[in-house]
């Protein structure tokens, strides 16, 4: 169907997509980016991987699945169907007509950005690149990565955005373990440099996604969506630890309190305190919007104020833990420690940001000697050395002067925990169902 708003060349590239007849390339096969080329695959249009990590090339082509959200029999169909290729080869992106970036965008040691990812994939793209082809960002970053970083990189070509090529920022989001949304069916953001660019790469994900594609004026507007959205949480978590701190102080239970708060139907959202922040976005994007707001002289103090408190977590942990010890006359220093949980939330293999990693750290510097067990994690590095988990067992938990609940993954057997460990400090309110049962139990 001819839309009289669209170029000639933005029309071709759009009739491309809806025919299902365009090649679709992703960068970087990570987290974001494996289980956005399966679902490309699955909707029909020919997908090429494109990451620099030869092992993860090797295991897509052997239909060999490393991410969670992705299911093993669908990986290994598309690839025996030769809907998907994943290569090191970069040359291969003069095949595509769309290409996704899905690469890390992490913080330095001075907590700023790092777009160098963002930057080599620009520069390998803009190698071999040719008119008519779309290009979307999808790694989470700050307001102007867009139009600043990437569209410079690869007008370099002599190409002209939104005439030649099409540029949009279509932020990920993916939220690993969660049950009802994944990939597919969570709305997406789109907003492209001219209304060519967002038309365009509005028409891909609705050709692949079944949520909602919403629209917006430009890539600042979705990289900010982006940023909002983590930094809400990031905010409100903070909010939740630091209640837990002065409750804990006061004697008042801040589990009960959240849930008393939660019986009003208006004006209330619920969050939770931990041990910590973790994962890929929520530790790290309001960083993002910090650095970039010196750019015009405002200070995020309320971002900042959350991540001064929720970094304090682990810390706070390690406190608690040497208090409950005291209480039995034990000190930490030698202390036998079982950590259940070294992954950064439940049920999922992903240690990235984990604060149980800080927390292990800070306890191994006070000479405790701990045990950790995760059955979704086979192993970890810590302080530049492999760890590797172990079973949960009856002896390990007898043997414990203290267990360490860190992640409540659904898999633990908290029955058995309840009646065999002598004492539980419980940092995700695991245990709720049989702390009435047992005599040695600390909550945060």
């Amino acid at each position: 169907m001819m839309d009289t708003t669209l170029s000639v060349q933005a029309q071709t590239l759009f009739n491309k997509i809806a025919n299902k007849e365009a090649t679709i390339g992703v960068v970087g096969l990570g987290y974001v980016g494996l289980p956005l080329a399966v679902e490309k695959a699955k909707a029909g249009y020919k997908v090429i991987g494109f990451d620099v990590q030869q092992k993860r090339v090797d295991m897509v082509n052997d239909g060999i699945n490393y991410i969670g959200d992705v299911v093993d029999e669908e990986l290994a169909e598309i690839i025996q169907d030769k809907k998907l290729l994943a290569t090191t080869d970069y040359s291969l992106i003069k095949e595509v007509d769309a290409v996704a970036i899905c690469v890390p965008t992490p913080l330095d040691m001075y907590q700023q950005p790092d777009t160098s990812y963002v930057e080599s994939s620009g520069k390998e793209i803009a190698r071999f690149m040719e008119a008519g082809m779309l290009i979307v960002l999808e790694s989470t970053t700050y307001p102007g990565t867009t139009e600043e970083i990437l569209k410079p990189i690869l007008e370099e070509t002599g190409l002209k955005t939104g005439e030649d090529f099409f540029l949009a920022y279509s932020p990920e989001r993916v939220d690993p373990g969660n049950k009802d949304f994944n990939t597919k069916n969570t709305p997406k953001v789109v907003g492209g440099i001219t209304a060519n660019c967002t038309k365009v790469a509005a028409e891909l994900y609705k050709n692949v996604l079944e949520g909602d594609v919403h629209e917006v004026s430009s890539p600042a507007v979705a990289e900010m969506e982006k940023i909002l959205e983590n930094t809400f949480r990031h905010i409100n978590i903070a909010l939740a630890n630091e209640m837990a701190v002065l409750c804990n102080r006061m004697g008042i239970d801040v589990w009960e309190v959240i849930d008393a708060a939660a019986t009003k139907p208006y004006g209330f959202m619920p969050f939770y305190p931990g041990p910590g922040l973790g994962g890929h976005c929520i530790p790290i994007d309001p960083f993002y919007l910090t650095w970039k707001a010196r750019e015009y002289k405002y200070h995020t103090k309320l971002i900042e104020l959350a991540g001064e408190i929720n970094n304090a977590m682990p810390e706070y942990v390690v406190s608690r833990s040497m208090q409950i010890l005291n209480k039995s006359q034990k000190s930490l220093n030698g202390a036998k420690v079982l950590v259940l949980g070294v992954a950064y939330k439940k049920d999922i293999e992903d240690v990235r940001e984990s604060p149980a990693l800080d927390i292990l750290s800070e306890m191994s510097k006070e000479g405790a000697d701990f045990t950790v067990v995760d059955p979704h994690v086979k192993q970890f590095r810590l302080n530049n050395q492999i760890v590797e988990p172990v079973n949960l067992t009856e002896e390990a938990l007898e043997n414990a002067d203290l267990v360490l609940i860190t992640t409540d993954h659904s898999s633990f057997d908290y029955k058995m925990i309840a009646e065999k460990a002598p004492v539980i400090f419980d940092t995700r309110n695991a245990m709720k169902n049989y702390r009435d049962e047992i005599k040695n139990y600390y909550r945060l």
